[in-house]
């Protein structure tokens, strides 16, 4: 009896982990062959490839197809190659792949209500009132926070050279944007950027470095879908540790704005409006027209919002930040040039940062936007097919639940769009050159509606933060130093780079 009930469960199991196995094939999609129940997940659900590294493995195997398929455990995943196929998904056709898919239940982990990974309604009212905190003017009136902690980095950067100059640039630069976002998200000054232990810097450790425990979780998340209402995949202390910053503050602010104009104020100025009120992109009434939506701002979603603020604000911008002064150490005669274009700006501005010289600095504007293209540090785009949807290209038809990996570091770095990817050049970004080329092969910070909300404020610290640098000091590689640093595997939705960027700083 027990032997005729292992050969049911094995039996079970194995139809169970193949049901949709065969979804690509039906529709002549090439993909790898999928293991039974784990697909081609296994790799990345035990950490041993990150999904982006996947993602332009799959794309450089096929070179002449314009999609890829992909099996996450049973659920069919589509890798786009053709950036026109990318340009309906993020914008022509939004309204059928609005979900982001990277969520989870937001009644088990609170901090997934945020506007990152909430999907629906919820994601559309909170982009629609939130919008109005990244303005031209609300960036330029944060741009004296910018350029305090650019000054703490220039103090910082001198002790360093004082001590012999190595260091681990992704470090100091995750210290420099964490120390900005704390200030102009929660209006708190903690000194990050002199101090590696932090709350906020040690805050920033516990939201991404992930550990064996969470990989573990993570894999019975995806694994095992009747656990997804039960099991939490996120550490728990990093809610905890923010809904006590932003309880405390809170208070301290009386529960309304105080003039700040930071994000804390933001949040409570949306709390004190009331319901947040718009047109439904899930639902429609029976004459087709959108039924009106409303949501709160509760404590609980106000927590969510400052959650990926600060995560988003500091680890995006540090990984795009150091992985360009890691092209710079490499590349001196560009360095120079652009330690140049810095000194004669800013001779304008009496050798003071602010708003107005960043925006002239053409050149480090390029540098950095080439920085992005090789390293983006969201390596692939992430949407679910939300109704089902026709792929005019290829006249194939993919139901609701399919996911869509559009895979930005592989369309970013291949030679039919960018000659001799590998090689650091600026000038990729003159306006005659980004003109030349398709739009939608360049995305480091999405398209469309759901393109990221923070571009603007994160291309503003980085510029901030890399002209302070640059200003006073030089970057060469140490002897540590590895041309072509190595992604940590276990890098998730943003890449992270295994054993940092050691680099060496010297006086100019």
């Amino acid at each position: 009896m027990i032997v005729l009930l292992l050969i049911l469960c094995v039996i079970f199991i194995y139809f169970y982990g193949t049901k949709n196995h065969d979804y690509w094939s039906k529709r002549n999609i090439k993909h790898d062959p999928p293991i039974p129940l784990i697909g081609n997940q296994f790799r990345n659900q035990f950490a041993l490839k990150s999904m982006t590294d996947i993602a332009v493995e799959l794309y450089n195997k096929y070179p002449k197809e314009k999609v890829v398929g992909y099996y996450r455990w049973t659920t069919p995943e589509l890798i786009i190659r053709d950036p026109e196929i990318a340009r309906n998904i993020l914008n022509v056709d939004f309204v059928h792949f609005y979900p982001r898919g990277l969520g989870r239940n937001p009644s088990v982990e609170p901090l997934q209500a945020n506007l990152f990974h909430a999907d629906g309604d919820t994601w559309k009212l909170l982009r629609q009132r939130m919008t109005s905190a990244f303005t031209t003017a609300k960036l330029k009136n944060m741009f004296p926070l910018v350029v305090k902690c650019a000054e703490k980095l220039q103090i910082v950067g001198k002790d360093i050279v004082s001590r012999g100059g190595e260091c681990d640039v992704r470090e100091i630069m995750a210290r420099f944007t964490t120390e900005f976002i704390g200030a102009c998200g929660f209006g708190i000054e903690m000194d990050t950027i002199n101090n590696e232990h932090s709350l906020f810097r040690d805050l920033g450790k516990l939201i991404f470095n992930r550990t064996l425990k969470d990989v573990v979780r993570l894999m019975i998340w995806e694994g095992i879908p009747i656990t997804r209402n039960y099991i939490p995949v996120f550490n728990a202390d990093v809610e905890n540790v923010i809904e006590d910053i932003v309880t405390k503050i809170r208070a301290q602010r009386n529960y309304k704005p105080c003039g700040r104009n930071d994000f804390i104020d933001l949040l409570l100025e949306m709390e004190s409006k009331g319901k947040i009120k718009g047109e439904s992109i899930e639902r429609r009434n029976p004459d087709g027209t959108p039924i009106e939506v409303e949501m709160e701002m509760t404590l609980k979603c106000m927590v969510a919002q400052v959650f990926i603020f600060f995560a988003a604000g500091f680890e995006t911008s540090s990984s795009a930040t150091s992985f360009m002064l890691h092209q710079l150490a490499y590349n001196p005669d560009i360095q120079s040039k652009i330690q140049a274009e810095i000194d004669e700006v800013l001779s304008k501005y009496d050798n003071k940062l602010c708003y107005d010289a960043i925006t002239e600095m053409s050149l480090l504007d390029m540098a950095f936007k080439e920085s992005m293209r090789m390293f983006p540090s969201l390596g692939n785009l992430n949407r679910v097919c939300s109704r089902q949807y026709t792929i005019p290209e290829l006249n194939v038809t993919i139901d609701p639940g399919v996911k869509i990996i559009i895979p930005i570091e592989a369309i970013q770095n291949d030679e039919q769009y960018f000659d001799n990817p590998k090689e650091f050049r600026p000038e990729r970004f003159t306006p005659e050159a980004i003109k030349s080329r398709h739009h939608y092969t360049y995305l480091p910070f999405g398209e469309g509606p759901r393109a990221c909300i923070g571009a603007r404020l994160g291309h503003m610290q980085s510029l901030a933060g890399l002209a302070a640098i640059l200003q006073t000091f030089t970057v060469e590689p140490t002897k540590a130093t590895l041309r072509y640093p190595i992604v940590n595997p276990r890098s998730n939705v943003v890449q992270a780079i295994k054993g940092g960027l050691p680099l060496k700083l010297s006086f100019r």
